[in-house]
């Protein structure tokens, strides 16, 4: 039996893989484990929740697949992707796919971008067709700086054991991310190694692979990598 274990993203939830999730469900006879992290979903609670909880409950949810399936693969999405590495190289990982993957966080240049955008449709009038406006709206206030400061320190603990993946590893990455500067993935190969990663850059998709245009493309590429021998 394979298993396949997809992580989402901070301050998100299964939701924003559930596509990819769903074509993998569709396409094989897979066994498919999305936790929700604590204090993540449509409604956030993420007061006093630390970034180890994140992992250890990203960890059940491998533990669980370990306990019926012989071959594992991991998907992780930004801050998930952090976590499906830090998993990769400690534990057995068949192979592992990271989108758009939290290494580094906030691209400045793409952020001014992004409001300029805001700013324009708000002019309009056409701010509530805004997908990105629609997606971030209700989160503001609902994220304590406290949450921020545990999402950093993930990050911080996470990325020292990159070095230490030794399994084939995908990456894919929207050169129009708001979130996570595209050019991050160059420092992953390196982190990594060039050897084991193949990396897949999309013009026009933004930091939610899985929900934009490309999303059905990437699909098609994730499971193509996983089956590949």
């Amino acid at each position: 039996m394979v298993g396949c274990l997809l992580i989402h993203g901070y301050t998100g939830g299964p939701y924003e893989i559930e596509p990819l999730a769903d074509y993998i469900k569709t396409h094989t006879n897979w066994q498919v484990e999305i936790p929700t992290l604590e204090g993540h979903g449509r409604e956030l609670h993420l007061k006093d929740v630390s970034y180890e909880v994140w992992i250890e409950d990203a960890l059940r949810a491998y533990e669980k697949l370990q306990e019926g399936c012989e071959t594992i693969y991991v998907i992780g999405f930004s801050m998930g992707g952090m976590i499906a590495s830090y998993i990769a190289a400690n534990y057995k990982v068949d192979k592992l796919v990271l989108l758009a993957p939290a290494r580094k966080f906030i691209s400045v240049k793409y952020i001014s971008y992004y409001f300029g955008e805001l700013i324009a449709d708000s002019v309009r009038g056409e701010l509530k067709e805004n997908d990105r406006y629609l997606h971030y709206k209700d989160k503001v206030g609902e994220i304590p700086f406290t949450a921020n400061l545990e999402f950093i320190k993930l990050v911080n603990f996470t990325k020292p054991h990159l070095k230490d993946i030794n399994v084939p590893v995908f990456i894919v990455q929207g050169k129009m991310d708001g979130m996570v500067p595209y050019k991050t993935v160059l420092l992953l190969q390196e982190e990594i190694g060039k050897d084991q990663t193949e990396v897949v850059l999309f013009d026009q998709s933004d930091h939610h692979l899985c929900l934009g245009d490309d999303a059905p493309v990437i699909h098609q590429l994730v499971q193509q990598f996983l089956e590949k021998n």
